[in-house]
């Protein structure tokens, strides 16, 4: 089945890019979450939309992966939030939170999807927060998660 994602799904793509999957995956996994929309002729305007806009957000090129990346890991973030005994949190810090934190610290603009925060941060302390800049380049950012 030809989709076109609308998201970025890892191993498959990027928004706007134009896959053949198998029939099952599109249509039990990729559809439903709106990860992708099936591929028609019009189609291909809703193709030049989104990649307008992954190139309007998005990192230019590698050099430019890599000047973020520099400025990325030069930063000192700094988060607060509520923990109980043992230093483990009510609720965990996202990837939003950890997005609003670098900017707060004077960092670049990132999107809180190219974060590798899985099930997010759930304890107090240093923490290393990878970030998927380009396909080449991948930043660390050096997070601190203090009490309130």
């Amino acid at each position: 089945m030809k989709l076109i994602l609308t998201q970025e799904v890892p191993g498959l793509g990027s928004p706007g890019d134009v896959v053949e999957v198998r029939d099952g995956y599109a249509r039990n996994y990729l559809v439903p979450r709106r990860y992708a929309i099936a591929w028609t002729k019009g189609g291909e305007k809703q193709v030049a939309t989104i990649r307008r806009a992954r190139d309007a957000r998005g990192v230019r090129d590698l050099g430019h992966a890599q000047e973020i990346k520099r400025d990325l890991e030069r930063l000192s973030v700094r988060l607060t939030a509520r923990a109980g005994e043992g230093g483990r949190l009510f609720g965990s810090v996202t990837a939003a939170d950890v997005v609003s934190a670098v900017q707060a610290a004077g960092g670049p603009q990132l999107d809180r999807r190219r974060l590798q925060l899985p099930g997010g941060i759930k304890s107090l302390g240093r923490h290393e927060v990878p970030v998927v800049l380009h396909p080449e380049v991948t930043a660390t950012i050096p997070l601190e998660v203090v009490p309130a």
